[in-house]
C-alpha cells in the first residue's frame, strides 16, 4: 500500500513542471492544430460562412444598387462594349426608374456595328431589354409568337422557337435572331442572352401585330352588306405562315380553358392550313361539358372561313349581313343584332361572350355563350327591322326566341345550352338536314 501511494506521489511531481509551463505560455500548445487530431481544425469552427462568389467581380458597394445602376459594368466585364458605352445616355429617360429584375437579349459588337450609323445604340439598347428575368426553359415555354414589351414603351419584341435538326431540342428566337448563348450570364437580378446579331428597330405598333396587316382591315360596306358568300382577299393563301399561326392559336386557347377547340383545330387542321385566314366563334371546355355538345356537331357552322374579323369589323357589320361559313350544307350565320345602334351584338340570336379572345396575323378567336342555332332565312326577323324584336338571352338560348311570335309556321328545336342537338331553328316544312360532325 504504501509502495502505491509513493508511486503516485512521484508522478505528480513529475506532472508538476509541465503544467506549469502550459499556464506560462498561456496554454499555446492548446491553440495550434497538430497532426494528432486530424478531424478537428480550430479555422472550421472559428471563420464565419463563406459568401457566395461575386459577380464578374463587381465591387461589394455595387451589388446592394439595382440592376439598371450595374448594368455598365455588367456588360463591360462580359465583352458587350457597344451596349455598355449607350448605358448612360438612357438617364434621361425612364430607363432608371425600374428596380426589379430585368432580362437583356444582348447582340455582339460585330453585330451592332454592321448596323452602321442608321442604327441608335441607345435606342436599341433600351429594345433589347425586358423587365423581368426570362430564363431560357421559361421562353420556351412560351407560346409561339408570344409579345414581351420592351424598356422602350409600347414597343414589344416577338419570342418565337422551332426544334433543332436533331430534334432534341428547342431553339428560341428573339425578333427573328437566335439565341446562340443562353443564360449566358444570371446574378439574380440580370439575366443575359447573347444574340449571333440584332433585333431591327420596333415599330409603334410592335405590341398590335393586328395594326401591322392589311389582313384585318375592315371590310368596305358593300362587302358588309353582302348576303353572298364572303370574299376572301386576293392575295394567294400561304401555308408555311398559316401552319405557325394555327400552332400558335392552338397552343394558347389550349393554356385559356379552351382545349377541346384547340383539338378540334387541330383535327380539321388539313382543312384550315390552306385557308387565306378565318374566324372561330368559340365555346370553352366548360359550357361544353356543361350541355354545349352541338358546338361539336356543327363545329363547321361556327368557322368564317377567308375573312380575319376582330371586335372593331363585327361592331360595324349591320344587322342582316350573312356570313359564310364551313358548314357542308351551306348554312351562313346572320347577324340578327348590329352593333353599331349601341345595343348588345347578335350573330344567330347569340351575343358575344369575349370578343378577341386569341388572335395572330391568321386567325381570329371569339368566345360565344351557346352554340350558334341554324336559321330558316324565312323565318328570320331582326331587332328594329320589322315590328317586334325577338331577343335571346345570353344564358338561355330556347323557344322564347320565336314562341313569343306565335305562329305556327315557325318551329324551335330544343334549348341551344342544354339539347346535344343544339339550337334549331327552321320552318316546319323544311327537310330535316344532316349535321355536320366534327
Amino acid at each position: 500500500m504504501a509502495t502505491l501511494l509513493q508511486l503516485q506521489l512521484v508522478l505528480v511531481i513529475a506532472l508538476l513542471p509541465s503544467f506549469w509551463i502550459l499556464k506560462a505560455n498561456g496554454e499555446s500548445s492548446m491553440e495550434a492544430p497538430t497532426n494528432d487530431y486530424p478531424f478537428f481544425d480550430p479555422s472550421i469552427v472559428s471563420s464565419p460562412a463563406q459568401a457566395p462568389p461575386p459577380s464578374i467581380g463587381l465591387p461589394p458597394q455595387q451589388e446592394m444598387q439595382s440592376p439598371m445602376a450595374v448594368l455598365e459594368s455588367i456588360l463591360t466585364n462580359l465583352g458587350f462594349q457597344e451596349l455598355a458605352v449607350a448605358v448612360p445616355s438612357l438617364s434621361d429617360s425612364a430607363f432608371y426608374t425600374w428596380n426589379g429584375p430585368s432580362t437583356i437579349f444582348a447582340p455582339t459588337d460585330n453585330s451592332i456595328r454592321s448596323c452602321g450609323v442608321s442604327c441608335s445604340v441607345p435606342q436599341l439598347l433600351r429594345e433589347h431589354i425586358v423587365p423581368g428575368i426570362f430564363s431560357l426553359d421559361y421562353l420556351k415555354k412560351l407560346a409561339f409568337g408570344t409579345k414581351l414589351e420592351t424598356m422602350s414603351t409600347g414597343r414589344c419584341i416577338t419570342v418565337t422557337s422551332a426544334s433543332s435538326r436533331d430534334g432534341n431540342d428547342t431553339i428560341v428566337y428573339i425578333g427573328g435572331v437566335e439565341i446562340t448563348q443562353p443564360d449566358f450570364f444570371y446574378n439574380g437580378l440580370v439575366v443575359v442572352h447573347r444574340l449571333e446579331g440584332f433585333i431591327s428597330p420596333l415599330s409603334p405598333f410592335s405590341c398590335h401585330i393586328e395594326r401591322m396587316t392589311p389582313l384585318s382591315f375592315p371590310p368596305s360596306q358593300s362587302e358588309n352588306r353582302t348576303t353572298a358568300q364572303t370574299q376572301s382577299i386576293n392575295t394567294p393563301p400561304s401555308p408555311a405562315i398559316m401552319r405557325l399561326m394555327l400552332k400558335d392559336a392552338m397552343l394558347r386557347l389550349h393554356n385559356n380553358g379552351f382545349t377541346i377547340l384547340s383539338l378540334a383545330l387541330r383535327i380539321k387542321y388539313a382543312e384550315l392550313v390552306n385557308l387565306q385566314n378565318f374566324t372561330v366563334f368559340a365555346l370553352d371546355d366548360a359550357a361544353i361539358f356543361s350541355g354545349g355538345h352541338a358546338y361539336l356537331n356543327n363545329f363547321r357552322f361556327h368557322i368564317v372561313p377567308n375573312r380575319l374579323l376582330m371586335s372593331a369589323d363585327l361592331m360595324r357589320l349591320p344587322t342582316g349581313t350573312t356570313l359564310a361559313t364551313m358548314d357542308h350544307g351551306g348554312d351562313s350565320l346572320m347577324v340578327t343584332t348590329g352593333g353599331s345602334g349601341g345595343g348588345q351584338m347578335r350573330i344567330n340570336y347569340v351575343r358575344i361572350k369575349t370578343p378577341d379572345l386569341v388572335y395572330n396575323l391568321k386567325i381570329a378567336v371569339h368566345s360565344v355563350y351557346l352554340p350558334f342555332p341554324h336559321l330558316h332565312p324565312a323565318t328570320v326577323e331582326f331587332g328594329g327591322m320589322g315590328g317586334n324584336l325577338y331577343d335571346a338571352t345570353a344564358a338561355v338560348g330556347d323557344s322564347s326566341i320565336y314562341n313569343s311570335k306565335g305562329s305556327a309556321d315557325n318551329v324551335a328545336k330544343g334549348s341551344c345550352a342544354a339539347s346535344d342537338k343544339g339550337c334549331v331553328v327552321e320552318a316546319a316544312s323544311a327537310p330535316k338536314r344532316h349535321r355536320d360532325t366534327l
